[in-house]
């Protein structure tokens, strides 16, 4: 299908021709490498056109086909203007390595322009325009050829063989077999952010066992029963985020179900995924969410006063949440507690959601609480009573930050939102929280006014009606709290909340650091006895950086915790201590008893370190700085640009450290491993990965 484009395709208007300039073919007919000389008619601006001097441009085109390994590479460069302009493409179809029944498609490109006669903004954006428009037709046009290839009667491509001649009796045995009609892919899989990556499935079999459950497999019962409906794209998507989570985090992993959650949020873009999906784990390890429900008691007030409470579950199974928010006096609350047992409160209920979310699978057998998706709960908000009151400035600003911490933590498990008996003033308050609500949760809003609920297309429609409860006109007895008016005597200062709140949110054995270029931050550990272990746990939660440590005799001056070196600038929301006097020199004042180790952001590292003689270890997190060009001793445009942006280079670190006496750790001295381990308790799995470095352990 790919090689009907050529000589000229009719779907890509500027291709206006092509020439076949080399071609090569194994004698096995495994191999067919052809070179082609392409003729573009570029849509730019004719003014553009006259001053370049040319009314058409030149690709050099080189495909790449090998039956046996069932690869096609594309490889592209630009001809013209090749001294002032560099392009270069690459795309590929492979089979996946899952499923072979799946194809997959990769594209990438790079531009680097040099100069082009004083326009070098107008043709990044023609040239960035031209290829968007080719990556968004690039499914329509193979879709075309392979219908075309239909409508001929050919509906089947035999596998290759090797000829007979080539056969020995160990070579493997090839057999045909038919390929199915293609079929549509879906549109969120060619989303802008999926790295171009689309995934056919061109086989009407079921899908191959993959990786991903206990026995390392998707299979069909496991999907139905824990993850709900999957399309094979979405599964493709969560084992490849599952696989570079393992890699990066070594077996310390959340579930399935958890990684699903954050694909859905971001219709299955694994990149921005990725992304919200780390600092959600970081997050949770900085504060210990994972222990909340164990570990913290809500204050009285809130058992009291909080009108909320799980309630049964809905029709679809979902357990169900009853909010009377109109019963509630959240200034009272917010005077009362502060922002941070709040926010604490509503986190251990959504911690309480996911727990209940598990025994509900496990009761109904599979995540009943969508078709298509799993770990969901409903929500019933009663807000019969709201007024003015609760627009108080300080409790709407409360509110706001809930749900931002609650909408990029917890997304997708809010299965539907019932909100009943919404008064006039409501159309105030959802002005103002609606811009920080997700448009996937606000889709599952259902809002009824006044009785509107007792109607057709109401409550009954999602609650079975023995369990509406009491104060909605059911025969149900609720057991949420009634709310009322918090007594004043109750109130707490303004000074006595703050030092509340610092303490709620320092309870973690997690420090932050800030790095920036030129700026490391550093940690003294002072060792007296020989042979003691430090060990470290960090996660890094922005940019890339180097992880050393040091030794020396003698202590260090104070630290400098003000500025950051040459840039006098504090840094916000993070510690930077710099502790190695710019006197010192490496092998005199002091010396490096591990390897630099570069971590990338996103991943989590712990290790350990023997130590062979007492004084002052230095652990130091330092920028990572990309090797400048080695052909030229001119400082790169990049690096020039970077030092007049400071703020572009920094870097963010979490971090834990502890001494220990060797005696005092489990294991062996060759296989060290921590007992105060701070990750997730969402994985699946604890299990340890390292690599041992002699004396030490580091393992991500």
């Amino acid at each position: 299908a790919y090689e009907r484009r050529f000589p000229t395709c009719p779907l890509i208007p500027m291709f206006v021709a092509s020439d076949t300039v080399n071609e090569y073919k194994s004698e096995d007919e495994a191999i067919h490498v052809i070179e082609r000389r392409c003729k573009l008619d570029i849509d730019a601006p004719r003014l553009l056109k006259k001053i370049a001097g040319v009314d058409y441009v030149y690709f050099v085109q080189k495909n790449s086909l090998n039956r046996r390994e069932r690869t096609l590479h594309i490889e592209a460069y630009n001809e013209t203007f090749s001294n002032r302009v560099i392009i270069n493409e690459h795309c590929s179809y492979t089979v996946h390595p899952d499923n072979e029944d799946w194809t997959c498609f990769e594209q990438s490109a790079s531009l680097d322009i040099k100069s082009f006669f004083g326009f070098e903004s107008t043709v990044e954006k023609i040239a960035m325009k031209q290829y968007t428009s080719n990556i968004k037709k690039g499914k329509e046009i193979i879709e075309y050829y392979l219908k075309q290839l239909e409508e001929e009667g050919i509906t089947f491509v035999p596998r290759w063989t090797p000829p007979v001649a080539c056969k020995s009796e160990s070579s493997t045995s090839y057999t045909r077999r038919p390929v199915s009609p293609a079929i549509n892919i879906p549109d969120s899989a060619t989303k802008e952010g999926l790295n171009n990556k689309e995934i056919l499935n061109t086989s009407s079999s079921p899908s191959e066992p993959t990786a991903g459950t206990p026995d390392d497999k998707l299979d069909a019962d496991y999907i139905k029963r824990y993850l709900g409906d999957l399309t094979p794209m979405q599964e493709s998507c969560l084992i490849r985020l599952r696989q570079w989570l393992q890699e990066t985090h070594k077996g310390k992993i959340p579930k399935d179900e958890h990684i699903l959650r954050f694909l859905r949020a971001r219709d299955f873009n694994i990149d921005k995924a990725r992304e919200i999906l780390c600092q959600s784990l970081t997050w949770r390890k900085q504060h210990q969410v994972d222990y909340i429900l164990d570990t913290w008691n809500p204050p009285q007030v809130l058992q009291d006063y909080y009108a909320g409470g799980w309630h049964h579950h809905d029709k679809d199974g979902r357990p169900l949440y009853v909010l009377r928010l109109g019963q509630m006096d959240t200034k009272g609350l917010v005077r009362a507690l502060g922002e941070e047992a709040l926010l604490r409160y509503v986190l251990s209920i959504n911690e309480e959601g996911l727990r209940r979310c598990e025994e509900n699978t496990k009761v109904f057998g599979r995540p009943k609480a969508l078709f298509t998706t799993s770990g969901s709960w409903t929500c019933l908000v009663d807000l019969e009573g709201l007024n003015m009151r609760h627009l108080w400035r300080p409790g709407v600003k409360a509110l706001l930050r809930i749900i931002e911490v609650v909408e990029a933590n917890y997304p997708e498990t809010l299965g539907r939102l019932l909100i009943l008996r919404a008064p006039r003033v409501f159309p105030v308050l959802w002005t103002l929280v609606s811009p920080f609500i997700d448009d996937n949760t606000r889709k599952k809003f259902l809002i009824y006014a006044g009785n509107d609920y007792q109607g057709p297309g109401g409550l009954l429609d999602y609650i079975d009606k023995e369990i509406i409860p009491d104060f909605l006109g059911g025969e149900c007895m609720c057991e949420v709290p009634e709310g009322g008016l918090v007594p004043k005597s109750l109130y707490r200062t303004a000074e006595e909340l703050e030092n509340e709140d610092i303490k709620l949110w320092t309870e973690t054995i997690y420090q932050s650091a800030s790095v920036f270029k030129g700026a490391p931050h550093e940690v003294l550990i002072q060792i007296v006895d020989a042979s003691s272990v430090i060990t470290w746990d960090f996660d890094v939660c922005k940019g890339d950086i180097v992880f050393n440590i040091f030794h020396s005799k003698r202590a260090p001056q104070p630290p400098k915790k003000d500025s950051l070196g040459a840039h006098s600038i504090t840094s916000p929301g993070g510690n930077n201590v710099q502790l190695i006097d710019k006197v010192w020199q490496l092998g005199r004042d002091y010396s490096m008893v591990e390897s630099p180790l570069i971590c990338k952001e996103g991943e989590s590292v712990q290790g350990s370190h023997v130590t062979r003689w007492p004084g002052f270890y230095i652990l130091q997190w330092k920028f990572h700085t990309m090797p400048a060009c080695a052909t030229t001793n001119l400082p790169r445009v990049d690096d020039v640009l970077a030092s007049l942006q400071v703020s572009s280079h920094k870097c963010k670190v979490m971090y834990y450290t502890e001494v220990i006496g060797s005696e005092d750790f489990r294991g062996s001295m060759t296989s060290l491993e921590s007992s105060h381990s701070g990750f997730s308790q969402l994985s699946a799995a604890t299990t340890s990965s390292s690599q041992s470095h002699s004396s030490s352990m580091i393992s991500r």
